[in-house]
């Protein structure tokens, strides 16, 4: 399985900054609304969530019958706050508190990349509308070349190079400083497709991203391909919304299927093998079995088995920063390690859902792109 990188044959480059709140569109709808709520018009947010923005929650409408708005609003956008490039790829670089990473924003064939997590289908069915509706990707995938080497790669060193003035530079709400470069047809375009095409990618980020542009038939994905050098896995952890359970319930729950519980101060952080449930000030250390991934055993076991609380529900979130104000518990779980996620792939398997969140990632809405 290979990632056939080329060009973007008709795209988008933001002029200063990227319009609207800084709310990844891939964020849980509850943040997106609020987000929305809290923006003025004209935002690139409202485009890629159409049916979340404050207007259309009051009109009740539905994705349908808000795309044709979202398409009008898109082509503003692209008017008043990007420039029209063409045939074009982005080498990019990103640098902050969570590492360095070098690569290029192109297109790749959706169909020729590994997928590392399961996905929720209902997401990957809204994003497909929304790719099919808008006709152009605002957001970009992360994905990283299956080398098994640990030496820098040759499309680092080709990004490494690049010292024109950037088409882009800003700074993202995590103090990450990214920057964008263009480079047209000829030898070093040529070269730069060669080395984000020379091995098998896998998804680091996007997976529904990725699943969605399968759904919608596009031959090209907008992806940034990477090898680091600092591309690391961040923890996500599961918050509980709604359930009314409190820290004695969850410890009777998973003392009553036989794990090893023990209330803990507040301040204790996970590793792997252990989960950490905090609710007010209160703590608990959950000791998991020795085997498997622990973001499976916390669906299977400690979410479904033990609390009768199906995982994919809205009782459930994914987060990665913050607690809810909602939220009843957070259970802490430990990032996955980069090697274990490759492994589980060498496998022929995925991590489960919402398990793996790579980082440092590109800037969302810096580089648009036509659908191909």
């Amino acid at each position: 399985m290979t990632g056939r990188a080329r060009a973007i044959r008709g795209g988008w480059v933001v002029r200063e900054r990227v319009p609207g709140p800084d709310v990844d569109e891939f964020a849980e709808p509850e943040r997106v609304e609020a987000a929305l709520a809290r923006a003025r018009n004209g935002t690139l947010l409202a485009v890629q969530h159409p049916h979340r923005t404050p207007a259309a929650l009051a009109a009740g409408l539905d994705l349908r019958d808000a795309l044709p708005g979202a398409r009008a609003e898109l082509g503003y956008l692209r008017r008043s706050a990007y420039r029209q490039v063409s045939d074009v790829v982005a080498p990019y670089r990103v640098d902050g508190p969570d590492g360095t990473a070098y690569g290029l924003l192109c297109l790749v064939d959706p169909a020729a990349v590994g997928h590392t997590e399961e996905v929720y289908p209902e997401v990957v069915a809204e994003r497909a509308s929304v790719l099919a509706g808008l006709g152009c990707v605002t957001s970009a995938a992360l994905l990283v070349p299956v080398t098994g080497s640990p030496e820098p790669s040759e499309l680092t060193r080709l990004v490494a190079e690049v010292d024109d003035e950037p088409a882009a530079s800003v700074v993202d709400p995590g103090g990450r400083r990214h920057w964008l470069w263009l480079v047209g047809p000829g030898p070093r375009q040529d070269a730069l497709l060669a080395a984000a095409g020379a091995h098998p990618l896998l998804v680091a980020d996007g997976n529904h991203r990725v699943a969605a542009a399968a759904a919608a038939g596009l031959t090209g994905l907008l992806a940034l391909v990477t090898a680091g050098p600092d591309l690391r896995v961040g923890p996500i952890h599961r918050a509980l919304v709604g359930t009314g359970l409190g820290v004695d319930d969850l410890a009777a729950a998973w003392r009553g299927i036989g794990l090893d519980v023990v209330e803990v101060d507040a301040s204790e952080r996970p590793a792997p093998g252990v989960v950490v449930a905090v609710s007010g000030g209160r703590a608990l250390r959950v000791t998991l079995p020795s085997t498997g991934v622990d973001h499976a055993f916390v669906e299977s076991d400690l979410l479904e088995r033990a609390l009768g609380l199906d995982p994919e529900s809205p009782r459930v979130r994914p987060v990665t920063d913050g607690v809810p104000l909602d939220a009843d518990a957070l259970l802490l779980i430990a990032p996955v390690p980069v090697a274990d996620v490759l492994a589980v792939h060498a496998a022929g398997g995925r991590m489960p859902r919402k398990s793996t969140y790579f980082t440092p990632k590109p800037r969302s809405g810096l580089l648009l792109a036509d659908l191909d």
